[in-house]
């Protein structure tokens, strides 16, 4: 098995971008990373705030989103709720330990056999693969014959060598518990959009009580997509994330429940760890419906399916690579039927590390399929600040994964006291032309880390008002609550990101029809606004994102 492994390596990790010419990332990529990177930031969290009560009919938004690699920046929480936000209650910060080491994440759980990824060779599986696999100490427990990959558990510690010599295996690899979403991710809440909320007579979403705070798509021309008539029906996409709440007064009409599922065994797509719902959050950026009550997304009559591979912010290898198959396979086959997958989650590992390779070979595997499927991939770059053109010793999953569109994050500084430039590169982006494909809004935390950051700013909304610390409105605000039907989170980070520009894609698709990853791709590219150096570059990619230009 040694002498054919770098072959292996080569024709697995190779296969980066499209044939025609797509931005995905780095080519080639020689995956060793046993180690995840350690994530030195803490999460700090907003309470609830609870507004006056004003009428008969309000709602409550609370709450913060965290993401990618890691929501790299200190997650701030803010509730809200959809009833007058005259006032905010007090703040306590909370913190969660850094993101362990990838090698003391290596089992998915604390106790029990370990977990195995296996990738055969041929288009097939081979024949009694159970049988062989019982016989070398272990238990099948999965297998996608689309890509060549099964999964089993043993206690054996030779389960792997006696493994690797089952006539039709091409290499084994003992599976990782990741933490794909930060305990640095920041939750903020809600940001002023500006007198007026921003559409024509004939548009959509000023009528939202939040829509004031909802900067994002102003930054990204959102209302004059939606005033084109663009919104985002029939398009389908699969969130593949922590677990949603698919009852949210902004969702419930926009999720298909029917088709989300739990890669996570004991638990259910709508479940997880709370308050805060990173799935929620990324969902609402992507298709809050447009309904009057609290917060609208980007694509607010697109479809979304919940797929769950993360529990309290992580999940194996197996588990994200069976959710991005099981959205990719179309309805009839026994999938999901997504159009688009989004990945607001990000790894950040060193390149050395059989395991590690393998792994990442297999997590290919599984978007390569996803591409010839004509599923268009989005995932965000991760939050550390770092350069990846001069980090060759570094890699990110699974946004420099094959045929990944990964996006990096804008955002303000200082939206709650008048600033409206959205385009700054955020604080905490990773960044580099070898690994951003485009750019999004996903705010940012710079003003909030000063004294003029955590003074109290207050923001009128469509009805009542909203005060908090100035930095927090430089966040994302989105639905984003575990527990409540009708709460709200801001966020800042690229998992606030990456939903933006798959927003985007989603228009792109209701007009254009299912054109194919490729050309989604190509309409985003031509269609950004060129920031930055002129043509790629470090922080924009080939552009921010730009919703009104992507369907005139």
């Amino acid at each position: 098995m040694a002498r054919d492994l770098q072959a292996f390596l080569q024709r697995d990790l190779s296969c980066r971008g499209d044939a025609g010419g797509g931005v995905g990332g780095r080519a080639g990529v020689a995956l060793s990373g046993a180690r995840r990177l350690p994530n030195h930031r803490a999460r700090r969290t907003f309470p609830a705030i609870h507004p006056p009560p004003q009428g008969s009919s309000h709602r409550h938004t609370q709450e913060a989103l965290v993401k990618p690699v890691r929501w790299s920046l200190a997650v701030l929480v803010a509730a809200l709720i959809v009833t007058g936000c005259g006032h905010d209650a007090g703040t306590g910060p909370t913190t969660r330990e850094s993101s362990p080491d990838f090698s003391r994440r290596g089992r998915p759980s604390t106790g029990g056999p370990a977990s195995y990824v296996i990738l055969h060779g041929g288009g097939s599986l081979p024949p009694g693969l159970a049988r062989h696999v019982e016989a070398a100490g272990g238990t099948l427990t999965g297998a996608l014959p689309q890509i060549g990959v099964t999964f089993a558990t043993s206690g054996a510690t030779d389960f792997a060598t006696r493994a690797s010599w089952i006539p039709g295996v091409g290499t084994v690899a003992r599976d990782t518990l990741v933490r794909w979403v930060g305990p640095s991710d920041r939750g903020v809440p809600l940001g002023d959009a500006g007198p007026g909320g921003g559409v024509g007579a004939a548009g959509i979403g000023n009528d939202e009580r939040f829509f004031p705070v909802q900067w994002a798509l102003q930054a990204i021309d959102a209302p004059a997509a939606w005033d084109a008539g663009a919104r985002g029906r029939g398009v389908r996409v699969a969130v593949i994330d922590g677990g949603i709440r698919n009852t949210h007064i902004d969702l419930r009409d926009n999720i298909d429940n029917a088709r989300s599922r739990s890669f996570v065994p004991g638990f259910a797509f709508n479940q997880d760890v709370g308050p805060f719902s990173h799935a929620t959050h990324v969902a609402g950026i992507i298709a809050a419906e447009h309904n009057g009550i609290g917060t609208i997304g980007i694509a607010p009559e697109a479809t979304i399916i919940g797929v769950k591979a993360l529990h309290a912010d992580s999940g194996t290898f197996a588990a994200v690579i069976q959710a991005i198959v099981y959205a990719a396979t179309p309805i009839s086959e026994g999938g999901a039927g997504a159009d688009i997958i989004n990945m607001s989650l990000a790894g950040s590992f060193y390149r050395r590390g059989r395991d590690a390779a393998l792994l990442a070979a297999a997590l290919g595997r599984a978007t390569s399929y996803a591409h010839q499927r004509g599923v268009t991939v989005f995932a965000a770059v991760g939050n550390e600040a770092t350069d990846f053109d001069h980090s060759r010793n570094l890699v990110v999953l699974p946004a420099e994964s094959p045929h990944v569109i990964a996006i990096a994050a804008t955002g303000p500084e200082g939206f709650g006291l008048g600033a409206t430039n959205f385009d700054r590169p955020a604080s905490y982006t990773n960044f580099g032309k070898s690994l951003v494909s485009f750019a999004a809004p996903g705010g940012d935390e710079a003003l909030f880390n000063t004294p003029q950051g955590t003074a109290s700013c207050t923001r009128a909304l469509g009805t009542g008002s909203l005060t908090l610390p100035c930095g927090v409105f430089d966040f994302v605000l989105s639905p984003g609550s575990l527990y409540a039907d009708n709460g709200y989170f801001f966020a800042e980070g690229t998992s606030a990101a990456t939903p933006a520009a798959a927003g985007v894609a989603a228009l792109i698709i209701e007009k254009y029809g299912r054109i194919g990853p490729a050309r989604v791709e190509a309409r985003l590219r031509h269609s950004a606004d060129d920031l930055g150096k002129r043509g790629k570059d470090d922080f924009y990619g080939l552009g921010r994102v730009n919703a009104f230009n992507a369907v005139r």
